[in-house]
């Protein structure tokens, strides 16, 4: 099953906000606010790497006060 992690930036102020959108996803399996550059780390699942896309894309970006995101995929080793 395809896995991500996401890293955010968001509004300050609004980062409670981001993460309650965040966890109310499904296929967010986790959801941390964290200290340095980026304000959010999330671990996503899904069905296929184009589910993966689309959630990133189109769910995530779109959330009200996320600045930024960096996408690291995970491979298995």
């Amino acid at each position: 099953m395809p896995l991500a992690f996401v890293l955010l930036n968001v509004e300050p102020g609004e980062e409670e906000a981001v993460l309650k959108e965040l966890r109310a996803l499904s296929e967010v399996k986790e959801a941390y606010r964290v200290y340095g550059v980026y304000d959010t780390l999330v671990k996503i699942e899904a069905e296929s790497q184009e589910k993966l896309k689309d959630i990133i894309t189109w769910r995530i970006r779109r959330i009200p006060h996320v600045r930024s995101t960096l996408t690291m995929l995970a491979i298995e080793g």
